[in-house]
């Protein structure tokens, strides 16, 4: 079992308020956009009810490559209820499930009025932490789910990146099947995304993209970066930023539970891990695990995170499973998920940011964790720039992330050189993957 982290007493912000600077920035931004009118009151209709998210051709996906677009429709943008007169489109595309199957999801296309930058795409991954289709952000870019706070927020960075002259893919990249946290999937899922993208812009794949996202969208956008030497040799990858990283879900299993604030991931975690891979979750559960996983599934995270506060995956599990890291379908899916154990490494200069609100991480995510994944990459020659966010907790550490990510990406676009901060980046945590129980 891993070695318990320390917690160190402090005041923390629930998780999911709202972003104040950001917030403030969506409203500015909306002066900035012209013609910009009351967004229509009636919800699209829902991912899951929608046919537009289900292949129909007559070819089996698995003969299809994957990025190839298998439909598309122009949308209605809409941020805090606004809709957002930019050329706006959504694409079916194929792509790849965490067991290896062909299957497909939505990317959402927006491009600028105008710019003088030439095509180049910024793929954003946003954290809509999902077990329901109403998080979708192919959703929530429509108008749909108008409370959800956090995709309010992104939307408005989306659009600072438009409004600065780039491309912005979006993609859906848990798949239809809402598989979050499930790492390979993501990343295949972003970097068919890009694929789509510049297929649907009939753009070659010279054309320089970046990669950002934060807490839920860094596990796709780390993944995306691990996985595109060998998934995605041909696109041009130019930087990748990652903030509030987890690195290793079974050290934050182990620094969130009994959390006050964030313990209500832990049975969100067990359904989306054991739906990705197959694995029959009621068969470890005990019955107060089955009432609170039946709660949560269908649920975005800013109805769960926090509604469990004390919550420990103990009380979830059966008495012979209460030694979770001894139960070894769990060790095998924890170690496929462990990053930078993929052959090989990412080749794009990082950017990797985390917050430090209590001397272990930002709440959720471990900052020792983030530090020992850049000094791996490190080793490897890639060039990283980390940044510790000192005293913000997670939702407080996406405001210095998302600055710092926006210049990172516009100066590597711009052609200047990849910044490189390796020389002072220190081991941080060891990465070892779990040893498999019984030896």
């Amino acid at each position: 079992m891993p070695k318990p982290f320390r917690r160190v007493s402090a005041t923390l912000p629930r998780p999911l308020r709202p972003l104040v600077a950001l917030a403030c920035a969506c409203t500015m931004l909306m002066t900035g956009i012209p013609a910009a009118q009351a967004a229509p009151q009636a919800a699209p209709v829902l991912p899951s009810k929608d046919p537009f998210y289900t292949y129909t051709g007559s070819t089996p996906l698995s003969q299809i490559a994957p990025g190839t677009v298998l439909k598309k429709r122009k949308i209605t943008l809409v941020i805090a209820s606004l809709t957002v007169p930019v050329a706006t489109e959504q694409v079916l595309y194929r792509t790849t499930g965490e067991q290896g199957q062909p299957t497909v999801t939505v990317t959402t296309i927006i491009q600028p009025l105008t710019s003088l930058l030439g095509t180049k795409i910024v793929s954003y991954q946003t954290a809509y932490d999902a077990l329901g289709s109403q998080c979708d952000p192919s959703y929530t870019l429509r108008g749909g789910n108008p409370g959800d706070t956090d995709s309010q927020v992104e939307a408005a960075v989306i659009a600072l990146y438009v409004t600065a002259g780039y491309t912005v893919t979006v993609p859906d990249y848990e798949g239809t099947s809402l598989d979050w946290a499930a790492g390979q999937e993501s990343g295949d899922g972003t970097l068919d995304g890009i694929r789509a993208t510049e297929n649907y812009l009939a753009v070659p794949t010279s054309t320089p993209v970046g990669m950002v996202g934060y807490s839920g969208g860094s596990i796709a956008t780390e993944w995306a970066s691990e996985l595109a030497p060998k998934y995605a040799p041909a696109l041009d990858i130019i930087g990748a930023a990652s903030g509030g990283v987890p690195v290793d879900l079974a050290h934050n299993l182990t620094y969130i539970n009994g959390d006050q604030d964030w313990a209500g991931v832990i049975p969100a975690v067990l359904v989306t891990l054991s739906q990705s891979f197959g694995v029959n979750l009621n068969r470890y559960l005990s019955g107060y695990g089955k009432k609170i996983t039946r709660a949560v599934a269908g649920e975005c995270i800013a109805d769960f995170a926090a509604n469990y506060p004390g919550l420990t995956y103990q009380q979830l599990l059966k008495p012979q499973y209460q030694n979770v890291f001894s139960v070894p379908v769990l060790v095998r899916i924890l170690n496929k998920l462990l990053m930078g154990t993929t052959p090989g490494h990412p080749e794009e200069p990082l950017l990797l940011g985390v917050g430090n609100a209590d001397g272990t991480g930002d709440g959720i995510m471990i900052a020792g964790d983030v530090e020992g994944l850049a000094h791996e990459y490190c080793t490897q020659g890639v060039p990283v720039t980390f940044d510790v966010y000192s005293g913000l907790e997670h939702t407080e550490a996406a405001v210095p992330f998302e600055t710092d990510a926006l210049t990172f990406l516009e100066n590597l676009f711009a052609g200047l050189p990849a910044s490189n901060g390796c020389a002072s980046i220190g081991i941080g945590n060891s990465l070892a993957p779990l040893p498999k129980p019984g030896k």
